[in-house]
């Protein structure tokens, strides 16, 4: 087996644009409440933003030699998603890989693992979500893969998969399913426009639900 492969399989640029015009909280929904990786992989600082096509890549603990590795098979856009066994006392990505991902067009890190240099990541504003900040740095040793499916944050994500987050956490899209989660999460967002609209003019929100009648089939009393 190769341990990396350089050419995987991208979403079309419309789906690509589409899909980043929308948060990961609609996309989750609008797929069926599925793709959420786990809530502790949020952006190191607010506002953070991404979204893009994943670039897989599976790191051993403390170590961050194939997360370099990957860089030379990324593409303009693509997310680098890093499973690294969770650890989160780890620093296994800075300034110095960030400067390396921006000259290559990157358009973030998702992982499973610390990073370090946190006020430099924040000024030079490239987009980082992972459990959260550690100064301790990590060796360069193990063969692990790139562009191979990975299993991070509870959920499993192969190359070319969509990956979108914000302040929310991030959320997975399957790359064969894009153009329909797009369908799907836009009809929500436009929904949730006309309910918003209606609650703005004073409606109720049970009724404009549905959760009146839900409540009322539940047997619900109100005194």
């Amino acid at each position: 087996m190769a341990h990396i492969v350089a050419a995987i399989e991208r979403p079309g640029t419309a789906d690509l644009e589409a899909i980043a015009a929308l948060t990961p909280a609609t996309l989750h929904e609008a797929q069926g409440r599925r793709g959420a990786l786990d809530a502790r992989i949020k952006p190191i600082y607010p506002g953070m933003r991404l979204s893009g096509p994943a670039l897989t890549v599976h790191c051993h603990a403390g170590d961050n030699l194939m997360l370099i590795a990957a860089l030379e098979v990324a593409e303009p856009g693509d997310v680098l998603v890093v499973a690294a066994g969770g650890r989160e006392r780890q620093g296994g990505f800075g300034e110095v890989l960030a400067t390396a991902c921006r000259a290559r067009g990157i358009a973030g890190l998702v992982m499973d693992a610390g990073v370090r240099d946190g006020a430099a990541l924040r000024a030079m504003d490239f987009p980082v979500f992972c459990p959260g900040l550690c100064v301790e740095g990590t060796v360069k040793e193990t063969l692990g893969t790139v562009n191979r499916p990975v299993v991070l944050g509870g959920a499993l994500v192969e190359p070319g998969d969509v990956v979108n987050g914000d302040d929310d956490g991030v959320v997975v899209v399957r790359r064969d399913e894009v153009g329909e989660v797009v369908r799907a999460a836009v009809a929500r967002e436009a929904k949730e426009a006309e309910i918003m609209a209606a609650l703005r003019e004073g409606r109720s929100f049970l009724e404009l639900s549905g959760i009146g009648e839900v409540l009322e089939r539940k047997g619900c009393i109100r005194a």
